[in-house]
């Protein structure tokens, strides 16, 4: 079951359930209405869609409607190095740091840092951004958790967690400065509810970087090879900490591009996970 938020041919922006080639219309996103915030929140997601279902009598062409982030007011938080991969990446980027990459890695209590605020960021088939400053940026693929302000995770989307490899390997303190930019985050298509996600190695992480309508890079790695629990992840998020309107939480990555890889004006990027659909982005 999958829902999300598009604007329709004539541009007026709505909440929709994904069927097919098709989208059921189960409310307008106006100003304040938080139609997928109130889905997202409720006791029981999948019983608020289907009321919502029966009592709508409209549907979209999905060739038709332009996708919009699957996002009203949440945060956005990511967690790091928990993949071995990530982990290893990390360690290359600072052998200074490494031994802490390491730790963390090992470590019960995980990294987790904010990401950023919903009005930065970005759907599908739109524009990231590098940072100026950076001679070595990477996007990040990642599994994203949808929770409520209880704690529960509700549902599942595509996160891209855009990186500056070298600002944050010259000095571990520059991450908020690495990861916290302008169109730095990209989160869609849409949402997967709990329960509709393929688990372990059957829910595959897969990315690809064309350049001039050429592949340069190709990577892929599964939910079964990170290192924590989703239920863990979300469980120290929420630790001394409170999200009134929900929040969002990129899992961290398995899928690096090599050292001698960064991204440039143009470079589409698109990550695809087993249940959820296509986040496609192009780097401005």
């Amino acid at each position: 079951m999958k829902i999300g938020k598009w604007s329709d041919c004539k541009g007026k922006p709505f909440v929709g359930l994904l069927e097919g080639d098709q989208i059921i219309h189960l409310g307008d996103d106006i100003p304040g209405g938080n139609v997928l915030s109130s889905i997202l929140h409720a006791e029981n997601p999948k019983a608020e869609v289907e009321k919502l279902r029966k009592a709508s009598n409209k549907k979209h062409s999905l060739s038709e409607c332009v996708a919009s982030a699957p996002i009203d007011g949440q945060e956005v938080w990511a967690a790091g190095v928990t993949y071995l991969r990530s982990r290893e990446a990390r360690e290359r980027e600072s052998e200074g740091a490494a031994k802490f990459y390491d730790l963390v890695y090992k470590a019960a209590r995980p990294e987790i840092f904010f990401k950023a605020p919903a009005r930065r960021v970005i759907a599908n088939k739109g524009l990231v951004r590098v940072r100026k400053d950076s001679k070595w940026s990477v996007p990040e693929p990642e599994l994203t958790l949808c929770i409520s302000p209880r704690g529960q995770i509700v549902g599942f989307t595509i996160g891209n967690d855009m990186s500056a490899r070298d600002i944050e390997g010259e000095n571990p303190l520059y991450l908020p400065q690495a990861k916290i930019y302008s169109a730095s985050c990209a989160l869609g298509p849409c949402i997967t509810l709990a329960g509709h996600l393929p688990h372990g190695e059957e829910c595959v992480i897969r990315m690809t970087i064309h350049r001039a309508g050429v592949e340069v890079f190709q990577g892929q790695t599964s939910l079964g090879m990170m290192a924590r629990k989703l239920e863990d992840l979300a469980d120290w998020l929420f630790r001394e900490n409170d999200f009134p309107d929900g929040v969002f939480l990129l899992t961290g990555t398995g899928t690096v591009p090599p050292d001698n890889f960064t991204l440039n004006s143009g470079d589409i990027i698109r990550i695809e996970v087993t249940g959820i659909g296509v986040l496609e982005n192009t780097v401005a």
